[in-house]
């Protein structure tokens, strides 16, 4: 089903993948597979409006959770109902350590008590894994209790229930911290607007607005959509979505993105995209789909414990069996070993380890203004070494302007500007706006015919007729293949390319009408970003760029790039990306443009200019950077480092606990207390350990 279709509740007590398989199985059998979108991240799920809530309700009731429609959420709950967890615990703990003071009937008594008030969330949910054939952490708690309760040993019974509620309360609590960040995200876009139809204001739902509709943004107010300011002026906070912290200007013709925040002025806003389209939607909807796009090491890590939890059940069994046939052994003693294995067999410290520190770092990096597109991709930031960039519009402002106009026939230069504006009008090339900016400011005194039969050149330049002549607008490739490039147009453009100038030329009928230069902009802070970025663990950062070696190769000194790569085309970008890449090198690509989709689709992970990236590069990129600051990168790869190292500790650390408490099992050496201690606490270790990375900064 669409995931942005339906009706929403929000899932409560899934702590980990072998869970929310027993809820899906649930699922499935109750309300139909396709019927139901489920999302791990935030706990959201959304069903087909046909089904009833009570429906639904039933359903995860039955699996052992809880649930409730997300619009009860904004209503205040009662005290004991909101702290009902941590109350049942409380009481829970009370009674064990009243069993364990008291004496004889007493003692039974009131750890009966204390398992019963601490354990029937746990035996709810075994019983719903049991109903959907699967063996989770909550079955095998159940059956260790009734096992220890069986030889006699009531205490550790108890205690086993209290300290594993314990550990779901603390899991549960620590886990909302994730899941808040994303819903402080979910809240930024407003759910209503002011929109202008048929002369008249009206509050309605944003999801009721259509693109190409005008809407009200007063001083104060949260942009409800994307959109293009058509009237007004005003300063703007687009932090939550770019993670830049400094408020920008807008006025007519400036973007506006959903979630930001209006300053002093009012405006008018034109939409370009419904509710579930706009930035702020579309990243909370790659959030979400982070376990689809899994990491490598987490499908490694799945693939152990599936592996993992049948052994050490096995392992269990053999042990209970040791001591019935063994002659000479106490069963009493090898079951107890047993079940201290049980309690050790559920690889939920394992699974958890991946997921949680991904999804921390996917929310961490959308707070900064930065998508990444799911965590397979975070894993393979954390391993580039070497780094390519795109010239025009990603190490430039991509907003060059016109400093030379050089005619070479007897045409003004007004005259050659309104010409080579006229062939630039239906270009999307990143200088038709600069040449189009100077005509204006410098008009012909007469208008220049339409262009008819338009044609882009791809990597040399245009071609179109005016007034029954061919014109060819380009670079030096373009003016050699069309014949007018003599000795003026040569020095006109050695000139240009040695001052670190664009250069283009008119010409018709084999005879140059004049050469015109642009500058563009370098990004601020180039050359400090490519050192943080060589500090961080990048050893090699190239430019791959369409432009000459004389107009690149300047800019590429200046930032001390390694390589200097000019006059390429995307077929050219693509190959010097598989030349990166040839020796086993995890390659980024940096780009912008329509030209450079194929590149970033041929890098190990592609990332492209969120503002001025066109929108096949958006598309075909693995991550986007909102506010088009390359100041982001060293942030970004620090932060997939950051990540998975903490993968690998969680992974090791769940690892070697489980390991040493089997090897004491199966030497008498540990008891259910140490199990579900170890296990618990490795679970709450691992989690701790990943949320770490929300609160990793962004120094730029």
């Amino acid at each position: 089903m669409s995931p942005n279709s339906g009706r929403k509740y929000l899932v409560s007590g899934v702590c980990c993948s072998t869970e929310e398989a027993v809820l899906r199985k649930s699922l499935d059998r109750e309300l139909g597979a396709g019927r139901y979108d489920y999302n791990s991240v935030s706990c959201e799920l959304r069903v087909e409006s046909g089904v009833p809530a009570s429906g639904v309700i039933a359903s995860l009731r039955a699996a052992g959770f809880g649930g409730k429609e997300s619009g009860e959420e904004e209503s205040p709950e009662p005290f004991l109902r909101r702290h009902a967890q941590g109350i049942t615990v409380a009481a829970a703990a009370l009674l064990c350590g009243g069993g364990m003071a008291a004496g004889g009937v007493t003692s039974r008594v009131l750890l009966g008590a204390s398992i019963l008030v601490g354990g029937h969330r746990i035996v709810r949910r075994a019983f719903g894994s049991l109903r959907m054939r699967a063996l989770d952490m909550n079955v095998l708690i159940c059956v260790a209790v009734a096992g220890a309760l069986a030889i006699g040993r009531w205490e550790e019974g108890a205690a086993v229930i209290v300290l594993f509620a314990v550990s779901l309360m603390l899991e549960s609590y620590s886990s909302t911290r994730t899941r808040r960040a994303l819903r402080s995200l979910m809240s930024l876009a407003p759910e209503t607007a002011s929109v202008l139809r048929d002369g008249r204001e009206l509050v309605t739902g944003v999801a009721d607005i259509r693109p190409g509709e005008l809407i009200v943004i007063r001083p104060g107010d949260r942009v409800p959509l994307d959109g293009i300011v058509v009237d007004g002026r005003s300063t703007v906070d687009e932090a939550p979505i770019t993670g830049e912290s400094a408020r920008r200007t807008k006025e007519t013709g400036d973007m506006l993105y959903a979630g930001s925040l209006n300053g002093t002025g009012a405006l008018r806003l034109r939409t370009i995209s419904a509710a579930g389209e706009s930035t702020i939607a579309r990243l909370l909807h790659l959030i979400g789909e982070t376990r689809d796009r899994r990491a490598p090491v987490q499908n490694t890590v799945d693939r152990f414990a599936r592996v993992y939890t049948p052994a050490v059940l096995g392992l269990s069994i053999l042990v209970a069996l040791t001591g019935i046939l063994l002659p000479g052994a106490s069963p009493g003693t090898w079951l107890y070993r047993s079940l201290v294995l049980l309690v050790i067999a559920c690889p939920c410290a394992l699974v958890i380890a991946t997921p949680v520190a991904f999804v921390s770092a996917l929310t961490n990096a959308a707070r900064s203004g930065i998508l990444i597109k799911g965590g397979t991709h975070v894993e393979t930031l954390a391993r580039v070494s070497a780094l390519a960039l795109d010239k025009t519009g990603t190490l430039t402002t991509g907003d060059p302007s016109v400093t030379d106009v050089v005619p070479l026939d007897s045409r003004t230069r007004g005259q050659l500007l309104a010409t080579v504006a006229a062939l630039e009008k239906d270009s999307e090339h990143h200088l038709a706006s600069a040449a189009l900016r100077a005509s204006e400011k410098e008009p012909a005194p007469d208008p220049v015919p339409a262009v008819e039969e338009f044609e882009a050149i791809p990597g040399r330049g245009v071609r179109g007729i005016i007034g029954g002549k061919t014109y060819y607008l380009g670079n030096r490739a373009l003016s050699r293949e069309s014949g007018f490039l003599n000795g003026d147009v040569e020095a006109a453009l050695k000139r240009f390319d040695g001052e670190g100038k664009t250069s283009i030329v008119l010409g018709t009928g084999g005879i140059p009408l004049g050469v015109v230069a642009f500058r563009d902009g370098m990004r601020l802070g180039g050359r400090g970003i490519i050192d943080r970025l060589r500090r961080g663990g990048i050893s090699r950062v190239v430019m791959l760029s369409g432009d000459s070696e004389s107009a690149a190769r300047p800019l590429g000194n200046a930032l001390g790039l390694d390589e200097v790569r000019a006059g390429l085309l995307p077929a050219d970008k693509v190959r010097e990306i598989e030349r990166l890449r040839g020796a086993g090198t995890v390659v980024g690509m940096v780009g912008d443009g329509i030209n450079d989709a194929p590149a970033l689709a041929a890098a190990s992970v592609g990332i492209a200019m969120g503002i001025s990236g066109s929108d096949a590069a958006l598309d075909t990129a693995d991550v986007v950077l909102m506010s088009d600051n390359l100041g982001h990168l060293p942030y970004l790869f620090g932060l997939s480092r950051l990540t998975l190292r903490i993968v690998r500790q969680n992974v090791a650390l769940a690892l070697c606990v489980k390991l040493v408490v089997c090897g004491l099992a199966l030497a008498g050496g540990a008891t259910l207390w140490t199990a579900i201690l170890a296990d618990d606490g490795a679970a709450l270790a691992v989690i701790f350990n990943a949320l770490r990375i929300l609160a990793y900064a962004d120094t730029a």
